[in-house]
């Protein structure tokens, strides 16, 4: 368990229609629940890194978190010991958000429905948190790969992936990663000020076979 944060390490059962590795969420039977006024600090500590980070991005300090929370710097260090403690347990919330996503996509029962349903659903959630998405970039790379949520995240994506592909909705040479490497590119296009949905579309026809059929439009503006 990392220091300051809830989070077990994650665990994952063989999915029988895809063979993939999937994330089974199974809370610790050792873990004690954080008291409700320590939980609620730590809310107000990650919301007000949110939004220093926003504003200053790495050059964000510990004290300027600490006085938008309204807490003692004494606090934030209680539950997060670092900085990089910090943008870690941030990024935890933004790849667990994602995950839960691309769980539930795997609900739906067309293939191909599913993950362009999940595509669009990372892109307007990137879209509200564009600049923690530009930190995590600029973070150290062992704070990146140490973040559970992103596991998560990577396990669901590859189920999606994999189920499109045994569907013949998705190209075949497509690999999952190929997702998250898209995702970060369209952040990019966004920083700069451009139509990310015209690119989505675009990675999203780049990704469908050609036998699967183009999706409604509508139901994107549903989603």
């Amino acid at each position: 368990m990392k220091s300051g944060s809830q989070y077990t390490e994650p665990a994952f059962r063989m999915s029988s229609e895809t063979g993939a590795e999937v994330f089974v969420d199974e809370p610790a039977a050792t873990e004690r629940p954080m008291r409700a006024d320590a939980r609620r600090n730590r809310e107000r500590i990650l919301a007000a890194a949110r939004t220093c980070f926003a504003e200053h991005g790495l050059d964000a300090q510990v004290d300027d978190v600490a006085a938008t929370a309204g807490v003692g710097v004494g606090t934030v260090y209680r539950h997060f010991p670092t900085k990089d403690a910090l943008i870690e347990a941030l990024a935890d919330e933004h790849f667990s958000w994602l995950a839960e996503r691309a769980r539930a996509a795997l609900e739906e029962p067309d293939a191909w429905t599913a993950l362009h349903d999940f595509l669009w659903a990372a892109g307007r959630h990137k879209q509200h948190d564009q600049a923690l998405a530009e930190v995590l970039a600029a973070a150290p790379a062992e704070v990146r790969s140490a973040v559970i949520g992103r596991t998560r995240l990577d396990a669901a994506v590859a189920a999606l992936v994999e189920r499109a592909q045994s569907a013949g909705a998705v190209r075949a040479d497509a690999q999952p990663a190929d997702v998250g490497m898209l995702m970060c590119a369209l952040g990019h296009v966004r920083a700069m000020g451009m139509d990310w949905e015209r690119y989505l579309r675009i990675v999203i026809d780049g990704l469908r076979a050609t036998s699967a059929a183009p999706i409604d439009p509508a139901r994107r503006a549903a989603g």
